[in-house]
């Protein structure tokens, strides 16, 4: 997710919306999508290897529970979707995405590229709705959540999603998780008190998975688990 270097021109904005939770924006700069909210880049098409890692290390820290069923904060650029679709293991993906916008580029935009085969897949479903609400509205469960909705805890896209990881936020990430789920969340840099965080709101085995990026401090996967 980090900012490529060395891309010549300037970006070509491709689409521009006003969404409830402020402006979104996708751009493209040589070869590369990008996604910009409220002036804040998020994230672009020039890697995915971090989306890879969070959803393994998601799977990874279950046992060997048949046909897991994998719940995705935030559709962003689809790697997190196409990564986990391509993996039989997975018995259902459900991605949560509050912008329609994002939405949209996947269903009918540039990103069709990287997840049209993910939408294609009958064990996928996208979900129009802010992860907080549905965390604490439905009555599905999961055997994994992934976060990727901001550049982490200590960076969030809009104040709003300070919430999400709160102890009461993880605790409704908590509640929708079976037995033995685990929780794992993106992060653009290291969050000792965010793992804290993780203890007071229930989970157990919690750590820190770095990713080594190119340049700058290391991405990171929060991960715990949920008592059985």
């Amino acid at each position: 997710m980090a900012i490529p270097y060395d891309i010549p021109d300037a970006p070509e904005v491709l689409d521009r919306r006003e969404g409830p939770y402020g402006e979104v924006v996708l751009r493209r700069h040589g070869e590369l999508l990008q996604i910009i909210a409220n002036g804040c880049f998020l994230m672009d098409t020039s890697d995915g290897r971090s989306e890879r890692l969070l959803v393994d290390a998601a799977r990874d820290a279950l046992d060997d529970r048949p046909a897991p069923a994998l719940l995705i904060g935030g559709l962003g650029v689809g790697f997190s979707l196409a990564h986990a679709a391509a993996d039989p293991r997975w018995g259902a993906v459900t991605v949560v995405e509050r912008e329609r916008a994002v939405i949209d580029w996947h269903l009918n935009g540039p990103l069709a590229a990287v997840s049209g085969p993910a939408l294609a897949d009958p064990r996928t479903k996208i979900v129009e709705a802010d992860l907080l609400d549905f965390v604490n509205e439905t009555c599905a469960t999961f055997d994994a959540v992934c976060l990727d909705i901001d550049n982490g805890p200590d960076w969030t896209v809009t104040e709003g999603n300070d919430s999400l990881y709160s102890v009461s936020g993880l605790s409704g990430c908590a509640r929708v998780l079976r037995p033995g789920g685990a929780l794992a969340v993106w992060s653009a840099r290291p969050s000792p008190e965010f793992e804290g965080t993780l203890g007071n709101a229930g989970f157990q085995r919690v750590r820190t998975e770095e990713i080594p990026v190119a340049r700058g401090v290391p991405d990171v996967v929060h991960l715990a688990v949920r008592p059985g």
